[in-house]
């Protein structure tokens, strides 16, 4: 049994290391006056355990505007500057056998494998492309045991042609009829251009007849969608990255024109919105805090100064408007708060409809901190308690650049850290060990 004395010191440790911590949340709960014999008689037993905090970091790996505002770094993580792809799209309707690049990229469905007697391809495209090639695309198939699955690709490298590469890409049973099957073509095309190492690429369908007319130009949206997407990495946290090539994708097929060329547009704006909310979403606490959040809303906001202003209030703000609640989250960190308002405005003023996006803004929650191990145990996940906010920030930057007209948005994103209960230990926290060594408290997955 425990000893009235130890008990006492183990009480003094514990209450020095929240004392030191978490001293907002001690003053709450009126136990620092209780404290300052028990601290001098137990700061031997503290030594093993020295906490440097190395202030804040105030930037981003993929913001520049940030970047060069950087205050001291926050801890040990330095996130490299990586660019997201950035790939022109056209439409284009001519004889794909005329095409020239890297790699001309057929989608076939199982149905278009099939052949004659002759053994030849039933398919029109399949069999002009395979007597240009003089058999080589229907011995590959076979050879390969591509049978046009899901999935399935076979690639090879050509000789005395226009394009240096084709590839079979697999549809599965049908042509695709929806968008998230026509991105899903578009990552697959991802994939084997990035495999290839390819700058140019053209994307054809074998059977476009299998595609209804009314749903070609979303479908060369969604292959251009999930053709970026597919290229996208996040790399900002890897000492070695591979660099992305493809710069040109030809669209082969599905129509052309300024209306086919406005919705591919339309596509890349909104994807690039996506990589920038995965980007947020995929930032340990440690680099994202609130006040790096907030300086990304002011960025997108400086960026299309055209249509959007940033509305930023700090913690003495945020009392003066009794936000009691929202400030008690906030209270224990050292990190302060940040209420976030982001509006966009067309620029022709005429607003017909007015819409609000709140997001969840809390960087790290110690709430829901669990320093077990084994399954169910999400401590490196809770950089995603913020995944609201971003998914509102992705939004807010497609906004800017579509530019929408005849619609008011406001983004509202109250970002702060919830240290409130836990360990009291929060990321970019230095921890130095007895043996000497240091660690230090990141919670990143990427």
């Amino acid at each position: 049994m425990a000893t009235a004395a130890s008990t006492s010191a183990a009480a003094a440790v514990l209450a020095s290391r929240l004392l030191r911590r978490s001293p907002c949340l001690l003053r709450r709960l009126s136990l620092s006056r209780a404290l300052p014999a028990a601290l001098s008689s137990s700061s031997r037993s503290l030594a093993p355990l020295a906490r440097h905090p190395l202030g804040r970091r105030s930037r981003m790996g993929h913001t520049a505007a940030a970047a060069a505002a950087a205050g001291p770094a926050l801890g040990l993580t330095k996130p490299n500057a990586v660019e997201p792809p950035q790939i022109t799209f056209s439409a284009k309707d001519i004889e794909f056998s005329e095409w020239k690049g890297d790699i001309l990229a057929v989608a076939v469905t199982e149905k278009d494998l099939s052949k004659d007697s002759d053994s030849k391809f039933e398919n029109a495209v399949l069999k002009k492309l395979d007597s240009q090639l003089s058999g080589l695309l229907s011995e590959a198939a076979a050879e390969e045991d591509f049978t046009g699955k899901a999935g399935q690709s076979v690639v090879l490298r050509l000789a005395g042609q226009g394009f240096k590469r084709v590839g079979l890409i697999g549809l599965g049973q049908n042509a695709p009829s929806t968008a998230a099957a026509s991105r899903g073509l578009g990552e697959s095309v991802a994939s084997v251009a990035k495999s290839a190492q390819a700058s140019s690429a053209a994307i054809v369908i074998a059977s476009p007849s299998g595609i209804q007319e009314e749903f070609k130009l979303t479908a060369a949206a969604a292959i251009a969608s999930g053709t970026v997407l597919g290229l996208y990495e996040d790399n900002r946290y890897k000492s070695e990255s591979k660099k992305v090539h493809l710069k040109q994708v030809d669209i082969i097929g599905l129509g052309s024109g300024p209306e086919v060329d406005q919705k591919l547009k339309y596509a890349t704006d909104l994807s690039s919105g996506v990589i920038f909310g995965r980007e947020l979403v995929n930032s340990p606490a440690n680099v994202l805090t609130p006040a790096v959040l907030a300086e990304e809303a002011s960025k997108i906001a400086s960026t299309y100064s055209d249509v959007f202003t940033a509305t930023i209030l700090d913690v003495e703000k945020c009392k003066e408007l009794k936000m009691g609640s929202y400030l008690a989250v906030a209270a224990a960190s050292s990190n302060p708060p940040h209420f976030i308002h982001l509006c966009y405005k067309p620029t022709n003023g005429n607003v017909k409809r007015k819409l609000a996006i709140v997001g969840k803004g809390l960087t790290f929650d110690s709430g829901g901190y669990n320093i077990k191990t084994g399954p169910g145990c999400s401590i490196e996940l809770m950089k995603f308690d913020m995944g609201g906010s971003a998914a509102v920030f992705g939004a807010a930057k497609a906004l800017g650049q579509i530019k929408p007209p005849g619609v008011e948005v406001h983004f509202i994103v109250a970002a702060c850290e919830n240290m409130i209960s836990g360990t009291g230990m929060r990321p970019g926290d230095i921890v130095t060990a007895s043996n000497g060594k240091t660690i230090e408290v990141c919670f990143s997955n990427t």
